[in-house]
């Protein structure tokens, strides 16, 4: 009767432990329900700093008068600025640039026959930093006023940035954490499921495009500087679990 009622019990105890180790065996198989989503952060905003540059230039056989040239036509640039009233702190002058000019020389029969100095070219450039977009704007568009003063300025267009761009920047991947999110509430709701603990979050790159523009994103991050009205967005890829 003992030896009866050991078989009974270790059968019991090969049936329970197979149950079990079947059930480990299924469980370990099943994947593990996932969601994975892409939010997007996006805002317009207007640029709050303008960076405006300009060349102008003096030529001269002696190295000295055109330094004097040279020096005369920043001293009509600067006080031309200054009547505009742009701020002194906002104006910086570049190094001078001295180059040695070489024409080429011919014989009367039309043969090259080599080179001859032509004189010293000195090159200059002014940038204006500031934060009234506007007034620059407008000096920007109006620089060829110089040219009643004498003074032939290579005016640039201007850039724009934006100097809170950090703030920004946290405030983009807030909207598309929280954008992901619902997505992916959503998707769990009409799969019949339950929304989990966040697995991962990976950041896209952010991108600064002009408003209304036709530019095209990249894959290192687009940062557009020629429009005063920008664009900015960003991805955030979340994978969530899925109960």
């Amino acid at each position: 009767m003992k030896s009866y009622s050991s078989s009974v019990i270790f059968g019991i105890a090969i049936v329970t432990a197979s149950f079990f180790l079947g059930k480990a065996y299924v469980d370990r198989n099943k994947p593990v329900g996932t969601i994975q989503v892409t939010g997007l952060g996006k805002a317009d905003f207007t640029s709050d700093l303008i960076v405006w540059e300009g060349n102008f230039e003096s030529k001269a056989f002696d190295l000295q008068e055109a330094y004097v040239i040279l020096e005369r036509e920043k001293k009509t640039i600067k006080d031309y600025l200054y009547e505009k009233g742009v701020n002194k702190t906002d104006i910086v002058f570049s190094a001078v640039e001295t180059q040695s000019q070489l024409k080429p020389r011919y014989s009367f029969e039309g043969k090259y026959i080599g080179e001859e100095f032509d004189g010293y070219l000195l090159t200059q450039s002014v940038t204006i930093q500031s934060k009234d977009v506007k007034k620059v704007e407008n000096i920007s568009r109006e620089i060829t006023e110089l040219l009643n003063k004498g003074v032939q300025l290579y005016s640039q267009p201007p850039r724009y940035y934006y100097t809170k761009l950090a703030d920004l920047k946290i405030e983009m991947i807030s909207k598309a954490t929280k954008d992901a999110r619902v997505r992916a509430e959503k998707i769990a709701e009409f799969s019949g499921g339950k929304l989990g603990k966040l697995v991962s979050a990976r950041m896209g790159v952010f991108q600064i495009t002009g408003q209304y523009s036709k530019e095209d994103y990249s894959w290192g991050g687009t940062f557009n500087t020629s429009s005063k009205e920008k664009t900015a967005s960003i991805t955030m890829k979340l994978v969530y679990k899925v109960d």
